[in-house]
């Protein structure tokens, strides 16, 4: 127990979680350079390969076909690259007889869950579950139960829709061998890395300029309407501001112009002063008048991302920063 509480997430555990995450969302731009990551970093080809057919069952035939297709084009325009080929596929016996297949299957969800599970409500994928996911599919020998269950968790969270499974996958990664810690850090890490914010809207760079004005992290694009006049002085630049979950601004008061907010991705928080807090969402709009005291930000499990303007209102422009968004007043928002 004690060298199951001392697990730290590895390189190859994030570079496996990196690819099981992007193929999940069907990302395959941003895939390409994770899987020559993934392998730089010690998962091996087979390892993938066997990461790739296993999530079918949870992301559909199309996008396990399609990562499948990114791991052979990299490895094909890279025949030189020191990759490790990992151990050879044999193909498990436990696909030789179905009875077997459905008792180990069971005894495998069994452990994952913590206790006998029966979908009674659907007896078709009650044994689907059990005989071949959880059979046929964990009887190979590429990848160990725990590497499993990092693999989904991370294909989870890149999912929307899919919340009480993610929960009972966290709970079963650790039933699989994985420590508490090191399933709390891969879904951080996942988090900060970028990989389980699923937009199309640009992300921009790291927000430095303010960031001493902000809790965890912010990304900035700015933005260009085709149709804005250089000559028009009241409507100010636009831009595409990106919070990773839980980062918000701290208080504060805009002079001499007035904020706009599109939101345009993820879910947020916007709160004046003295007022119940708002929650955000794609397509939401908020105008915050001159000198208004407030806040916004994402919400604790969500990456979030809106478009900011100012509209100038006549006088000098500026903002004012105040106190910070404490623990106390963010961790009450429900």
């Amino acid at each position: 127990m004690a060298t199951m509480n001392a697990q730290r997430l590895t390189e190859r555990q994030q570079g496996l979680a990196a690819c099981a995450c992007l193929m999940a969302q069907g990302d395959l731009q941003r895939l390409e350079p994770a899987v020559k990551t993934a392998l730089d970093g010690g998962v091996t080809i087979n390892e993938l390969k066997e990461a790739f057919s296993q999530l079918y069952a949870y992301t559909g035939f199309p996008r396990s076909l399609n990562a499948l297709g990114v791991l052979n084009k990299v490895l094909q325009e890279n025949p030189n690259a020191n990759w490790k080929e990992g151990k050879p596929w044999t193909r498990p016996a436990l696909w030789d007889d179905a009875d077997k297949a459905l008792k180990q299957g069971t005894e495998v969800q069994t452990r994952l869950t913590g206790r006998p599970f029966d979908y009674t409500f659907c007896p078709q994928d009650d044994y689907y579950l059990k005989s071949h996911l959880f059979g046929d599919i964990f009887a190979g020998d590429q990848l160990s139960a725990a590497d499993r269950e990092i693999v989904t968790v991370a294909a989870l969270s890149g999912l929307d829709g899919v919340a009480p499974q993610l929960a009972a996958h966290k709970l079963g990664a650790v039933n699989m061998g994985n420590s508490q810690q090191t399933v709390d850090e891969l879904c951080q890490w996942l988090d900060h890395e970028g990989y389980t914010l699923r937009s199309r809207f640009p992300k921009g760079k790291p927000n430095t300029a303010y960031a001493q004005y902000f809790i965890n992290d912010s990304y900035l694009a700015p933005i260009q309407p085709a149709n804005l006049s250089k000559d028009d002085k009241t409507m100010l630049p636009l831009a595409n501001v990106t919070f990773e979950p839980g980062c918000r601004n701290n208080w504060h008061i805009h002079h001499g112009a007035h904020q706009i907010l599109i939101c345009v991705s993820g879910r947020g928080w916007y709160q004046e002063w003295g007022k119940a807090p708002v929650a955000l969402q794609p397509g939401t709009v908020i105008d915050i008048p001159e000198g208004v005291k407030h806040w916004h930000g994402a919400q604790r499990d969500s990456w979030f991302q809106h478009y900011t303007t100012h509209v100038a209102t006549g006088g000098e422009q500026s903002n004012e920063w105040l106190e910070p968004v404490t623990d106390d007043v963010y961790d009450q928002l429900k």
